[in-house]
């Protein structure tokens, strides 16, 4: 037998294996859909998110959920689905954390011995969703379109930013027009992206100096970096109210217009 299967061995030498290049790769997952592993593409977003704000998007219109780090921006999905059962659960957990139903390992839904197979399948205690594949096969049943990405790992597609695992607040204080206002902001943010967040207030906060103490900000670092520490949990320690003592950033005008 081996001796045939000499004889018919293709001439030549035998092809050396290609080495893996960065990229999207496409792997079977637990439940038998192609799951897009690139979790450390260079093209990721770095934008953070508060979970207060994930949670304002909870209509079907208007959809995110976060995972695992990660802020899933769904509003697309459940347009392209509208109406279909298994987006049911989806909706109900709209603006919410969706950590416990994925493997911080693998990335992929956790999984358990069904009691009708006794096969491992996908565990989804509130009902199957999107892209899951029924316990049993079914006719009516076909893997997700765009070559059998699953939602959950269609990162090129559906994840906006971080999910910020730390939060404190800040006290912004323009000295021209003595404006004050309390922003929630992320410890992973640079100075720069708390200036965006505070735009919203006054449109021409790249006109400001940021200062803190006197001292001159660098936008381009956190504000842990700045020197700014979060004292929240001493606070919390000793009773007092965090609010009363935060710390609190100047914002000097500019004359210089290059900047505005």
């Amino acid at each position: 037998m081996l001796s045939n299967l000499k004889q018919h061995s293709p001439v030549g030498p035998t092809p050396k294996p290609r080495p893996s290049t960065p990229g999207n790769v496409l792997q079977a997952s637990t439940s038998g859909i192609l799951l897009n592993r690139d979790p450390t593409s260079s093209n990721l977003p770095t934008k953070y998110y508060t979970p207060s704000e994930v949670e304002l998007h909870n209509s079907p219109h208007d959809l995110w959920v976060s995972w695992l780090g990660d802020v899933y921006d769904l509003t697309k999905l459940a347009e392209e689905f509208q109406g279909d059962p298994l987006m049911g659960v989806i909706l109900k957990n709209a603006g919410k954390d969706l950590s416990h139903w994925f493997e911080r390992r693998t990335r992929d839904l956790k999984t358990h011995i069904s009691p009708l197979t006794s096969i491992t399948t996908p565990y989804t205690p509130e009902g199957r969703f999107l892209h899951v594949p029924p316990p049993l096969p079914r006719a009516d049943w076909t893997p997700p379109e765009g070559g059998g990405v699953a939602w959950w790992m269609n990162r090129d597609e559906y994840c906006i930013g971080k999910l910020s695992q730390k939060t404190r607040k800040i006290r912004i204080v323009n000295t021209l027009t003595r404006d004050e206002h309390v922003l929630e902001v992320c410890a992973e943010e640079k100075l720069s992206a708390i200036q965006d967040r505070y735009m919203k207030f006054n449109s021409h906060a790249k006109g400001y100096m940021w200062k803190r103490l006197g001292a001159l900000l660098d936008m381009s670092l956190t504000l842990e970096q700045n020197g700014i520490k979060d004292e929240s949990a001493t606070f919390e320690s000793l009773g007092m109210d965090e609010d009363q003592w935060l710390p609190v950033l100047h914002l000097y005008f500019s004359d210089d217009l290059t900047v505005a």
